[in-house]
């Protein structure tokens, strides 16, 4: 090891150069290709998922309205009136019979049919024994066998498997009569379920579970040879920690608690990063060409220099810091390359001093001509405004000036963060008293709070931004008759304050509640509202929204407690 380290000192100042920098450039280069790899490949797979769900996502809608439409169908017949007096009728005669099927149950039954052809059968299976059987439309309760004693309730039945039957059952509601009646619908299995199989190319699998130890419907298409590609339904029950090697998703369907799974296979996405890694590989090999060719370049630039490093000190001494060596010098100058360095970032940070010193010297200018701008002159203009009001007897000018002149007081707050919850309050109360009278009073407004929090502190400009927004957002775009209710509460808790603004406007829709509180937005708005308070108390405070679109909107601000100069 000794003579390693002897021998490194006595290699010429070129060598070491050289070497230094292809040791030092290799190892960042293949690190840095490594990483790639593994960040590009993760990247692959975190894509795959994003497509999947999405993937799955609009499957799962687009399964979820077919399920609604079918239990609507099933719910028409249910409710239908007509239809049960005539399912419960004590028949005397034939004619009778036949006017209930012509005008009543043909009628009903027909009309469902052929507005969804996808409908194999549509059956009513009766009890009632002086009602005769008519086709596929009515039947004797004793064919319905197979699945009459599941019927226990009231509830739509569904059941289907992969050997293509997909089944839809519900009892009659009966109240008042002795017969019982089934509604049986059975439909087109490839019409519900096709277009499960066209969601990729190929490479892919996807099954519908609703409990039982069968599937509802299994596809899966993968390319040849590899079959084994399928899973079974224990398989996907237990979850990605059971599947290494496969993305999977899974989602419910929200009418009938159906699981529908969605997968794909690692190796689809390792097939995708095979390209990537051959250009990972390339890039790496030519970055070692450029970097032995850069190396070189640099020994040559910084060997050239040294021979003039004496004399361009001077110049450097007369504040010329544009210097260029250029010849090559001899090991032993190392002394004096250090002495350079030091000398040049000494004049470098002295001109930096005196720069940001001229920079400073602007800012503290400019906030002194922003000193001068006096909030008084503000205050009494509104005073004056105030007295000619009185003086003319204008009640409504005179009170809009004094709410005009505490909502500006408490807003400046003297260039203060922070203020008290009292003196926050009273900006609220002035800032809705403001809008009332500029909506003319077309909006009802309850406030309510506790004495007892008013002694605290809290930030500034809170609890105004998410007042105009309820009316700005909420009830000036409020649709339909009755009042506009805007409302402003607040209450003390053990170890915080809350306040809850409302109103009874148009609300937000789910997707723009979703993205209300971390999308930026222009002027003063939500956003920047929970995110002062996170910055100041963490994420445990700031906002909550809850909406219910065309019902209103619901903010709770929540803030530690703060005694007020603490």
């Amino acid at each position: 090891m000794g003579h390693i380290v002897k021998w490194y000192k006595n290699m010429a100042f070129r060598k070491k150069v050289l070497f230094s920098h292809l040791a030092v450039s290799l190892i960042p280069v293949v690190i840095l290709g490594t990483f790639c790899y593994f960040q590009a490949r993760r990247l692959l797979v975190s894509r795959e998922r994003e497509v999947l769900r999405e993937t799955l996502v609009q499957s799962v809608l687009t399964l979820d309205s077919a399920v609604n439409t079918y239990q609507h169908v099933m719910e028409n017949l249910l409710w239908d009136v007509n239809l049960k007096n005539a399912l419960s009728m004590d028949y005397q005669n034939n004619l009778q019979m036949y006017q209930a099927y012509r005008d009543v149950i043909d009628p009903s039954v027909r009309q469902m049919k052929s507005l969804y052809p996808e409908m194999r059968q549509l059956t009513i299976y009766s009890s009632n024994p002086t009602l005769y059987p008519h086709g596929d439309i009515l039947r004797k309760m004793e064919e319905s066998g197979r699945f009459r004693d599941g019927v226990k309730d009231y509830k739509i039945h569904w059941k289907a498997d992969e050997s293509g039957v997909l089944e839809l059952y519900c009892r009659i509601y009966e109240e008042g009569t002795r017969s019982q009646n089934i509604v049986y619908m059975e439909l087109d299995y490839s019409s519900v379920f096709g277009y499960l199989s066209g969601l990729f190319g190929d490479n892919y699998g996807v099954m519908i579970a609703n409990g039982g130890e069968t599937p509802v419907y299994s596809y899966a298409a993968f390319g040849k040879g590899e079959k084994s590609g399928s899973l079974t339904l224990s398989q996907l029950e237990c979850g990605e920690e059971c599947l290494q090697d496969y993305v999977l998703e899974e989602q419910k369907v929200p009418s009938n608690q159906w699981r529908v799974y969605l997968y794909r296979p690692l190796r689809t996405v390792s097939s995708s990063a095979l390209s990537i890694t051959f250009l990972i590989v390339i890039a790496v090999a030519a970055c070692l060409v450029i970097i032995s060719a850069a190396s070189v370049l640099l020994v040559r630039s910084v060997m050239q220099p040294l021979t003039q490093l004496i004399q361009n000190i001077d110049q450097i001494a007369a504040e010329n810091l544009t210097v260029h060596v250029k010849e090559e010098s001899e090991d032993e100058i190392g002394h004096l390359i250090q002495s350079f360095s030091r000398m040049v970032e000494r004049l470098n940070y002295m001109v930096n001093e005196v720069y940001k010193s001229k920079i400073s010297q602007q800012e503290y200018e400019m906030k002194a001509l922003q000193a001068q701008i006096n909030p008084h002159f503000l205050y009494n203009s509104l005073s004056l405004i105030n007295w000619k009001a009185i003086m003319a007897d204008q009640t409504e000018i005179s009170e809009m000036a004094q709410l005009l002149s505490t909502f500006y007081r408490t807003t400046l707050n003297k260039g203060k963060n922070m203020i008290s919850v009292q003196g926050e309050w009273d900006n609220t109360c002035s800032y809705i008293r403001i809008q009332s009278i500029m909506h003319s009073g077309k909006f009802e407004v309850e406030l309510r709070a506790e004495d007892s929090m008013m002694k605290y502190e809290m930030p500034n400009l809170i609890l105004q931004p998410l007042v105009e927004n309820a009316i700005g957002h909420g009830l000036d775009h409020k649709e339909g008759e009755g009042a506009k209710r805007l409302w402003v509460f607040g209450w003390e808790k053990e170890d915080c304050l809350e306040f809850e603004v409302g109103d009874n406007g148009c609300g937000i829709s789910r997707e723009d509640l979703e993205a209300v509180l971390h999308t930026r937005s222009k002027g003063y708005g939500v956003q920047n509202v929970n995110m002062r308070l996170q910055l100041q108390y963490g994420k445990q405070f700031g906002l909550q929204i809850k909406s219910w679109p065309g019902e209103g909107t619901q903010v709770l601000v929540r803030i530690p407690k703060m005694s007020h100069g603490q």
